[in-house]
């Protein structure tokens, strides 16, 4: 389960300040507390967790089955672990995967239609004073023709502050992550798309080759999911298999998100066509944090393994060969030629013998 977030966007004046922001921009730990967030002058620090009441008191991050149309009654607390007071935006905003498989919330720029559209805190800012806490109730609200399935997102609390000596604004985030199931019929599927095979042979005409697969794992069905994954190629009739090492799991992948897989492989014969085979395994997480295998779901795809050098080879033995053949051909005609000239003369000659003297 995740735990609460921190996040860091910038407003960049370099394009090194931006690159070293994007990687502060996420911080995930482990635990009902997050690391206190300091400001660019390391003068504040607050921290975020969820508020002890019947649904736990000992939560890392916020997780609801509702009905279509219902709702739910929560709050998260604040706390002030600074010098000075602080003032705090609060927001609520849809989750994401990242590149990095990272689970990331939305800017507040961006328009939310999950939870982020769903769950209203009862206030968009808040003031804590040093070493005090801040209680913030939210209630999430479902609509009533809300698709069932899996909704991930966030409950924020934001402090933007300028950085006179970075030249750049920073918005630093700290949020916890909220979870809905709506009920219903639910789908757990995944898919794997655009499956491909790319071969790299070696100047050897004997040696073995690389291969690269590459495919895209794709959340079809509108739970979260994440896989384990295998993965293999062989030549005709199932002959010359070779199987990838360990393939790493993906990420969990909120409905309708894709995943794209690069899988090397190693030891691949050249065996003119290759037949690629990848099997997916969903893993779903029900509400209670059990994990459950599914049907596997199995892909194939074909690609050309040409062993390019064993046949320059093969084709400049075959025309040595030829060759050879066309020579000895023709030396075994001028042998006859010249054999049937001799038998030739010697019949001219006998018959020349033969012939009456004249006296």
């Amino acid at each position: 389960m995740h735990a609460p977030i921190l996040r860091r966007t910038t407003t960049v004046a370099a394009l090194f300040r931006t690159a070293l922001l994007t990687l502060l921009a996420a911080l995930v730990v482990t635990g009902p507390l997050t690391v206190p967030a300091e400001a660019a002058g390391g003068d504040v620090t607050w921290t975020v967790r969820t508020a002890p009441n019947s649904y736990g008191s000992d939560r890392s991050s916020f997780a609801y089955s509702v009905n279509p149309g219902g709702r739910i009654d929560d709050a998260m607390v604040v706390a002030n672990r600074g010098k000075d007071p602080l003032t705090l935006s609060v927001y609520a905003a849809d989750g994401y995967t990242t590149d990095t498989g990272q689970l990331d919330l939305l800017t507040r720029d961006k328009k939310s239609v999950g939870v982020g559209a769903w769950l209203h805190a009862d206030r968009t800012s808040v003031k804590v004073a040093p070493g005090r806490t801040v209680r913030i109730p939210f209630s999430v609200t479902v609509p009533g023709n809300a698709t069932p399935g899996d909704y991930v997102g966030g409950l924020l609390t934001s402090l933007k502050q300028p950085d006179a000596a970075a030249g750049i604004n920073v918005d630093r985030r700290l949020g916890i992550r909220v979870k809905l199931r709506v009920s219903g019929a639910l789908r757990p599927r995944l898919a794997v798309e655009d499956l491909s095979v790319d071969y790299h042979g070696t100047a050897n005409p004997f040696a073995t080759g690389e291969a690269t697969l590459t495919y895209t794992v794709h959340n079809t069905g509108n739970t979260v999911l994440s896989a384990r994954q295998k993965a293999s190629l062989s030549g005709p009739f199932g002959w010359l298999k070779a199987k990838a090492g360990a393939v790493a799991a993906t990420p969990d992948l909120l409905p309708g998100e894709r995943w794209k897989v690069t899988v090397p492989l190693h030891g691949v014969a050249p065996a003119v066509r290759l037949t690629a085979a990848v099997t997916v395994t969903p893993l779903l997480t029900d509400a209670s944090g059990s994990v459950s295998p599914l049907a596997p779901v199995r892909a194939t795809a074909g690609g050309w393994a040409v062993p390019w050098t064993l046949l320059v080879v093969i084709v400049v033995l075959a025309a040595a060969g030829t060759a050879w053949l066309l020579l000895a051909r023709r030396a075994r005609a001028r042998r006859a030629e010249r054999e049937n000239a001799r038998v030739e003369q010697a019949v001219k000659e006998a018959l020349r013998a033969q012939e009456p003297q004249d006296h």
